[in-house]
C-alpha cells in the first residue's frame, strides 16, 4: 500500500487511527437498531391480546403517524421495501413488457422490484454531487435516446414502453426530486421514489417521498427506524393510496364471510407487531436523526482536515438523515479501496463499500443502460463508515 502521510503510515492506517482516536469504539455492525422508548411495551400488548398479525390497532396507528410526519395524506404499511416498490410500481400502470428508469447506482431492491413488475430496469448514470440521477442528464437521455409514439415513450433500441421512473436518495441524501418531477411531467411517465434510506430527509423543507406519485420507505433493521421487516407506500392521490391498500391485502372484497378477489393481489401487509414496534421508533425519529447527524459532526471532526479523500456531506438545500455516512476517497487512492475496507474490517471497524453498479449484476447485463461513468467511479472509492445512532450518547 502507498505511503502518503508525513509518518509513514499508509491510507488505511491513518483513516483506522482517526476513526478510533476521535469517533471511539466502533465495533458492531454497520447500521444497527436503537431500542429506548415502548418497544418492548407495544409488542407485548399485541402478544398479550394476539393481534400479531395482519389485524391490529397498531397497524392503522403506524399508517397515519408516519404521514403525519413526512407530511403525506396517505400511508400504507406493507411487509418490506422491495414489497412496497413492487406494489407501487404495478399501482401507478406499470405493465409487463415496460421499461422503468432506475440509477444505476442503488441497493439491488431497485431493479428486483421492477423485474418483479414484470418490467425491465433501464438503467442512468448518477449525479457526482448528489449520487442521485442528475434532471440534466437525465432530460438530455431521455431526448436522445427515446422516441414518442403517440402518447407513449418508446426506447429506440429495444421497442419496449418506457412507462415510469424511480430516482433514489442514496444513503439518505436527497436528490433532485423537483427536477425529476419535470422530466417525469414532460415526457409522460409515473415517478415512483425510492425513498427507502431517507426517511427524516428533507429537500427545500419537504420530506422526501412526496415529489412523485408515490413514494416508497423501508424499515429493515438496518434502517433510520425499523419494524424489524417492513415498508410504506406515502401518497397524495387518495384514489392510488386505495388502490394500494387493496391490492396488498390480496384485492379482498369486503364482505361479512365471503371471499371474494377483484384482481390479482398481494399478501403484503404490515403485522400488527411489526407495527407495534415502528409506532415505538417513530416516536423516536427525531432523536435519532439527530443522532445520526450528531455522529457525522465527530466523522467530520476525525476526518475533515485530512487528504485522503473527503466526507459525504449533505448537499445545499437539503437536509440529510445520514442514514449512512460515507468518505471518498481521493480518486488516486481507489486501486486501494479493497485494501482499506479488508484493514478497517481486521481492525474491528464495520466498513462497507457501495453497491456494485446494478447494470453489472448478472440478472441485468442485458438491460438497457446509458453510459455510467458516475455510477462506477463512486463504488471504486466509497467506504461506508459506522453508522448506528447508538454511537452518538
Amino acid at each position: 500500500m502507498s505511503r502518503i502521510d508525513t509518518r509513514g503510515e499508509s491510507a488505511a492506517e491513518v483513516l483506522i487511527s482517526r476513526l478510533l482516536a476521535r469517533v471511539g469504539n466502533l465495533g458492531g455492525g454497520l447500521h444497527e437498531p436503537l431500542f429506548a422508548g415502548n418497544e418492548r411495551e407495544y409488542v407485548t400488548e399485541c402478544i398479550e391480546t394476539g393481534y400479531v398479525s395482519s389485524v391490529g390497532s397498531f397497524v392503522t396507528r403506524f399508517e397515519k403517524e408516519l404521514a403525519l410526519y413526512v407530511g403525506a395524506q396517505h400511508a400504507v404499511a406493507v411487509v418490506n421495501g422491495t414489497s412496497a416498490l413492487h406494489l407501487a410500481l404495478v399501482a401507478v400502470g406499470v405493465k409487463p413488457g415496460d421499461e422503468v428508469i432506475v440509477p444505476a447506482l442503488s441497493f439491488v431492491a431497485t431493479a428486483s422490484a421492477v423485474a418483479l413488475a414484470g418490467a425491465t430496469p433501464h438503467f442512468v448514470d448518477v449525479s457526482s454531487e448528489t449520487w442521485g440521477i442528475d434532471s440534466t442528464e437525465l432530460r438530455a437521455y431521455v431526448s436522445s435516446s427515446l422516441r414518442r409514439d403517440d402518447t407513449r415513450l418508446i426506447n429506440k433500441e429495444s421497442g419496449r414502453p418506457v412507462t415510469a421512473i424511480v430516482p433514489m436518495h442514496t444513503l439518505g441524501h436527497p436528490c433532485d426530486g423537483e427536477g425529476i418531477k419535470a422530466v417525469a411531467k414532460e415526457f409522460g411517465l409515473a415517478f415512483v421514489e425510492d425513498a427507502a434510506e431517507s426517511l427524516g430527509s428533507f429537500a427545500g423543507g419537504r420530506h422526501t417521498g412526496l415529489a412523485g406519485n408515490a413514494g416508497v420507505f423501508s424499515f429493515n433493521g438496518n434502517k433510520t427506524i425499523t419494524t424489524g421487516g417492513g415498508g410504506a407506500i406515502v401518497t397524495n392521490d387518495a384514489e392510488l393510496a386505495a388502490r394500494l391498500r387493496h391490492l396488498s391485502t390480496t384485492a379482498k372484497i369486503p364482505h361479512r364471510f365471503e371471499f371474494d378477489h377483484d384482481a390479482v393481489g398481494y399478501n403484503y401487509r404490515m403485522p400488527n407487531i411489526n407495527a407495534a414496534l415502528g409506532v415505538a421508533q417513530l416516536e423516536q425519529l427525531p432523536d435519532l436523526v439527530e443522532r445520526q447527524r450528531s455522529l457525522h459532526r465527530k466523522y467530520e471532526e476525525a476526518l475533515g482536515d485530512i487528504t485522503l479523500g473527503s466526507l459525504r456531506s449533505e448537499s445545499p438545500g437539503t437536509t440529510s438523515n445520514y442514514w449512512l455516512q460515507a468518505f471518498l476517497l481521493a480518486s488516486g487512492l481507489a486501486p486501494q479501496r479493497d485494501d482499506i475496507l479488508k484493514a478497517c474490517l481486521d481492525a474491528g471497524i464495520p466498513v462497507r463499500p457501495l453497491w456494485r453498479p446494478l447494470n453489472t449484476l448478472t440478472p441485468y447485463l442485458q438491460s438497457p443502460s446509458a453510459p455510467t461513468p458516475v455510477a462506477e467511479d463512486l463504488y471504486s472509492r466509497v467506504v461506508c463508515l459506522p453508522s448506528s445512532a447508538s454511537l452518538v450518547p
